[in-house]
């Protein structure tokens, strides 16, 4: 609240001012990965950012929470609710496979206290974990789209359809620089795909 205050135009009498913020009021975020960044969200009528690509499990808890205890505010009048999403996109679902095994060595090696740079892509990764360390990247799935254009199509719309969310951060933890931005490439074909597939349904409601 003091943060949006500063952003502001400065009010008379008011001793200290944000330089360059003052009457900018630049829009704010809350991010969450838990329940209770939701509640704040819901409180200050503020949008909402949740990190579900690295901590899904109080995704649909918090997209509940938020949307149920809402308030109205000057700078928003209804929920709105942007969810971070893994994605890994390539010419084949082998290739995007082998590829994510990048984010998800990062991930355990987070996991096990050994964080470090992105690992580069190794086969049968998940084959090599242990059981626990093997839910925990399943849990990571149920946010992340793996696979060529079709897959990822099909598996962002189904996270769409089941989370109802307004935007989606698309994050691609890819070792080569240039499989991260073809990924990006087809994420984005996916999303536009989708958009337009929506059109029609938007116009009849």
């Amino acid at each position: 609240m003091e943060l949006q205050h500063y952003l502001k135009p400065v009010q008379p009498g008011q001793r200290v001012s944000a330089t360059p913020g003052a009457g900018t009021e630049v829009p704010i975020w809350i991010l969450g990965s838990s329940l209770y960044g939701a509640q704040l969200a819901a409180m200050l009528g503020m949008p909402f950012a949740f990190a579900s690509h690295f901590a899904p499990t109080y995704l649909m808890a918090a997209i509940q929470t938020y949307r149920e205890q809402f308030k109205p505010s000057e700078t928003l009048k209804a929920p709105y609710v942007m969810l971070g999403f893994n994605l890994c996109a390539a010419d084949t679902n082998a290739q995007a496979h082998f590829l994510r095994s990048s984010s998800l060595q990062s991930f355990v090696n987070l996991r096990r206290g050994a964080p470090g740079p992105l690992p580069e892509p190794i086969e049968g990764f998940e084959a090599s974990l242990a059981p626990a360390e093997q839910q925990m990247v399943e849990a990571i799935g149920q946010c992340s789209a793996v696979g060529d254009l079709a897959t990822v199509q099909a598996q962002i719309g189904a996270f769409l359809a089941q989370t109802g969310a307004d935007e989606l951060m698309l994050v691609s933890s890819i070792f080569d620089p240039e499989q991260r931005l073809k990924s990006y490439e087809l994420g984005a074909i996916a999303m536009q795909n989708l958009a337009q597939a929506d059109e029609p349904q938007r116009a009849a409601r």
